[in-house]
């Protein structure tokens, strides 16, 4: 089967993700990835390769890993594994432990049924598009092309300090003239992967610490609980009285938030919180703020209004990240809840930005509530389209409705239609100031799409 240099038949805007034991996501296609990974960054013959493989809780972690493993140690790369464990600590360990190549196993905040397959380079950053389609062509050649000898085979170790040595990095990113002394904390982890690591860096840091979501059973995962369904943590802040609740998702790397009434504060609130302690304590660097398309119009004008400018990229932290990197910025994020402090990770990091916000907390002595009231939120509206079949963004008449909503808001606020990189959805969102012609515009931009779906 023939591909042009740009299809892409596995890998998405996060990896290659889908239903376990379903292509993309099947064993065969795990043996592929490592395989094909393997073969591109054993660049040298004269030393041994390392790839480091983590994952989340899921049941399906134990198909996936091992035929990764299989993969890898087939083209000669040693590997290490660290069991459960966040994907910004995977990125993390990758750099520090000088691999080669990282792996997360996880779906993220996705249902258990769901898996997927994330990669690092040496650096700790994500993949490239194009490193990605490197591994995509080689994945679609033959099994026996390129295997080690017998006495060249990689070998296999279990990290089994990964989770302590993650748990210290998390905690030399909070100040340490500062302590959680006196903080009673909320923390959700999704029965994931932080369900160790999150309660454990709060105990050390002071906290009284009341976990949620650590009781993972291989289905659990996201159910009910974490950045997704942050009902769980919201009643426990309520009935536990406790300053902050804190929700991360499936692999930790977004998280949610709420204040000691349960109000919840999103991820430009929280990038708004961060944004002007930074300034005040001359931290922020590159002059501004990175975040995606999907930031309100309320925090940009908070951002500007601090003498800052706000970058918006496309969805997605990888492309958040990118951007920082080229322009030197060392904060940015996604309002989902993605949020990257690059002066301590190179991807998204849940733990890590909660740590920065009760930061905040601790040394102004002011509940959440006050401090994250920052700006008021321009009116913004998002529908989600399910599709089947075809791609309704090629429709004329999805095309002509995007136009008319366009002009409709003539200036006064923003409409943004795009298929979701993990799921056969189309967004449709829109904000501005009038909230009644945000939804008239919204509705008829979903109907057309709907329509082209059918």
């Amino acid at each position: 089967m023939s591909k042009t240099k740009t299809e892409r038949r596995y890998f998405g805007t996060d990896g290659i993700r889908g239903q376990a034991n379903t292509h993309p996501m099947t064993a065969e296609v795990a043996l592929r990835v490592g395989l094909a990974a393997g073969k591109l960054f054993r660049r040298d013959p004269d030393r041994r390769h390392l790839v480091v493989i983590g994952k989340d809780t899921r049941l399906s972690g134990y198909m996936i890993e091992p035929a990764l493993v299989a993969g890898f140690t087939s083209v000669g790369m040693d590997v290490r594994l660290f069991g459960p464990l966040p994907t910004p600590a995977v990125a993390m360990m990758t750099r520090s432990m000088r691999a080669d190549l990282g792996v997360m196993v996880s779906a993220s905040h996705n249902s258990s049924s769901d898996n997927g397959i994330k990669l690092f380079g040496p650096d700790g950053y994500k993949l490239s598009d194009a490193r990605e389609m490197e591994i995509e062509a080689l994945m679609d050649e033959g099994l026996q092309d390129g295997l080690a000898a017998p006495a060249d085979l990689g070998r296999v170790t279990r990290i089994d300090d990964a989770q302590a040595r993650y748990v210290e990095i998390a905690k030399a990113t909070f100040p340490r003239k500062l302590t959680l002394n006196g903080l009673r904390i909320v923390i959700d982890c999704a029965n994931g992967a932080a369900y160790k690591v999150a309660p454990l860096a709060l105990y050390e840091l002071g906290a009284e610490v009341i976990p949620l979501g650590v009781a993972p059973n291989g289905f659990n995962i996201n159910q009910d609980c974490g950045s997704t369904h942050p009902g769980a943590m919201v009643r426990a802040v309520k009935e536990y009285r406790a300053d902050i609740g804190i929700a991360l998702d499936g692999d930790a790397d977004r998280l949610a938030i709420c204040d000691e009434t349960g109000h919840p504060v999103d991820g430009d609130q929280i990038m708004a919180l961060i944004a002007r302690a930074w300034v005040a304590s001359d931290r922020l660097k590159g002059g501004g703020v990175v975040s995606t398309v999907m930031s309100n119009l309320g925090f940009q004008r908070f951002v500007e209004g601090l003498g800052l400018s706000l970058e918006r990229t496309k969805v997605g932290d990888r492309y958040v990240v990118e951007r920082m990197r080229e322009g030197g910025f060392n904060l940015g994020g996604e309002p989902s809840g993605h949020l990257v402090l690059s002066d301590f990770s190179t991807t998204g990091d849940g733990l890590i930005a909660a740590l920065q916000v009760l930061a905040v907390i601790a040394e102004s002595g002011q509940p959440l509530s006050q401090l994250a009231s920052l700006y008021t939120p321009t009116p913004q509206r998002m529908e989600n389209v399910r599709f089947h079949g075809g791609d309704p963004m090629k429709s004329e008449r999805v095309k002509k409705a995007i136009a008319d909503g366009e002009a409709r808001l003539n200036g006064s606020g923003r409409l943004l239609v795009r298929p979701s990189g993990t799921e056969r959805l189309i967004r449709v969102m829109a904000e501005g100031d009038d909230e009644s012609l945000i939804r008239a515009v919204i509705k008829d931009v979903s109907a057309a799409v709907r329509e082209a779906a059918s």
